[in-house]
């Protein structure tokens, strides 16, 4: 495989620096839908496409596997970071590619370094493995960056729709509004066993009065949670249920018996549990 010398890096390098006008204004010609785009993805996400261009170039002549990949992996992330549009990225490294090629088919008339067709198509393929590996290692860091990304946000999503408020080390609230599915009352079983034995909670207060309605699959799945809470040894208080609840209870057979106490409003539970 053929591999430049330094001295033949450095006077390549030294050719394309003084066509540093030709060759941007030669990568925008062929990236005809990003070159819109420049101003803007630099302002949102700080990303610098003309100067990023250089130094991939830098590293394909100089043939830094190490170095490229490095670089994929940081654009990668930037772009998952700021959400930029992957097509544009795609199509700006090809329009590298194909710049790259036009550049070193001048510097080869000039020259005559590439002086039979193996040595030309040792470079073709060398020079095309690089580009290939700088997106390989982009889109895979993207991808876990993004991924990453989602599954923080998911996290945080569930974290504030179980917002379990401590009000004394051993007595919590659990204010619960919106709409109630049994894919959501997975999530606040888990997240209510999970804080009562990481917090020692001995009294958890349910508050629904932001609960509209509640069909009778979450209302068997809302006696499940409370069977987890008495046997983690903590005791459950429900308070807000509206009387359509409490209706579709009653016609229905679903009844908290002993599972947990009810008060009407989170604040006669507040006072009967701070004064106790």
């Amino acid at each position: 495989m053929l591999s430049f010398s330094i001295n033949e890096e450095d006077k390549i390098m030294e050719f394309l620096l003084d066509k540093k006008d030709d060759f941007e204004q030669q990568i925008l010609e062929e990236a005809v839908n990003v070159r819109e785009k420049i101003e803007e993805i630099l302002l949102v996400g700080n990303v610098d496409l003309l100067n990023n261009a250089h130094k991939l170039v830098r590293y394909i002549v100089e043939q830094n596997e190490a170095a490229i990949i490095a670089f994929a992996e940081q654009e990668g992330e930037a772009w998952a970071t700021h959400s930029l549009t992957l097509s544009f990225k795609l199509e700006w490294v090809q329009a590298i590619r194909r710049t790259l090629w036009k550049f070193l088919y001048e510097y080869e008339q000039l020259q005559d370094t590439f002086n039979n067709v193996e040595v030309f198509f040792d470079l073709e393929k060398k020079v095309n493995e690089q580009v290939d590996q700088f997106l390989k290692a982009f889109f895979i860091r993207y991808s876990d960056y993004k991924d990453r990304l989602i599954l923080s946000q998911q996290n945080l999503v569930e974290n504030l729709s179980v917002p379990i408020i401590p009000i004394t080390p051993s007595i919590c609230i659990l204010p619960l509004i919106g709409d109630m599915e049994e894919s959501r009352m997975y999530i606040i079983e888990e997240k209510v066993l999970i804080e009562i034995g990481k917090l020692g909670i001995q009294v958890l207060i349910l508050d629904l009065s932001g609960i509209v309605d509640m069909e009778i699959s979450v209302l068997r799945k809302l006696m499940n949670i409370l069977d987890g809470t008495a046997m983690m040894g903590c005791k459950a208080v429900i308070t807000g249920l509206r009387p359509e609840i409490v209706t579709k209870m009653v016609r229905s057979g679903v009844c908290f018996g002993n599972k947990a106490e009810t008060k009407g409003t989170l604040q006669q539970a507040l006072q009967d549990y701070l004064i106790v």
